[in-house]
């Protein structure tokens, strides 16, 4: 049902021939067929077909999929070209201009970060319709740990970006010093008007970490369409 990268697929075998994910998987099929879910199932697994384990240099961690008609397509923030930019990417863009000075694009796929080695992961990979939170508790959370987890054991440093209090929540499994953990609030408008989103130079720090550990930096510019 699920399309999943080889590579990603052998580090997460167990996860996938458990009896939990497979148990998963029957409900979650039956909520394909009984409602509307989003992304496509094609699109589930999306941030890792587009990234390999070995070439991920930042995590960006979302919460789960945006739950209207066309926006969610398997990375987290981001949505379809022909899509309106959601109020919690156009604040990340914001940030963006201020801290690198890219400017405000007219579209908000982000696939271009991922093509890159930006891991663009949601907590939660599915949600339904109109329904926020829908598919929260499922299982999701169990694998996408386990993906963190992974990564953690690399020796190659990478970035974790955590805006928000889910994505905080990986932090204690973000163990290995190699690597640069970086937190702020999240950049929706409920709390990135409040403070702690604006000025955080997420951005630009990341980039002088990975060039600092003698990796290309990330060319945050998305593109007009």
């Amino acid at each position: 049902m699920f399309l999943i990268a080889k590579s990603w697929y052998e580090l997460l075998k167990n996860d996938f021939e458990s009896k939990e994910y497979q148990d998963f998987t029957k409900w979650l099929n039956l909520e394909y067929h009984n409602c509307t879910i989003y992304p496509e199932p094609k699109n589930v697994f999306n941030a890792l077909n587009l990234v390999p384990y070995d070439k991920v240099k930042v995590v960006i961690i979302g919460q789960d999929p945006y739950h209207g008609p066309h926006q969610a397509h398997g990375l987290s923030f981001s949505v379809e070209g022909d899509v309106a930019i959601p109020p919690s990417l156009q604040n990340i863009f914001k940030e963006l201009k201020n801290d690198v000075g890219c400017y405000i694009p007219n579209n908000g796929n982000l696939t271009s970060w991922a093509k890159q080695g930006v891991l663009l992961l949601n907590s939660v990979l599915t949600v339904r319709a109109g329904c926020p939170n829908s598919h929260k508790g499922k299982y999701w959370e169990k694998l996408t740990r386990h993906i963190v987890q992974l990564l953690n054991d690399r020796e190659d440093p990478c970035v974790f970006l955590l805006w928000g209090g889910n994505a905080k929540a990986m932090a204690k499994y973000i163990t290995n010093t190699r690597h640069l953990v970086l937190m702020s609030a999240h950049p929706s408008p409920m709390s990135a008007n409040q403070g702690g989103w604006f000025g955080n130079h997420h951005f630009s720090k990341t980039n002088e970490f990975l060039i600092s550990c003698g990796k290309t930096p990330i060319n945050w510019q998305i593109e007009n369409k």
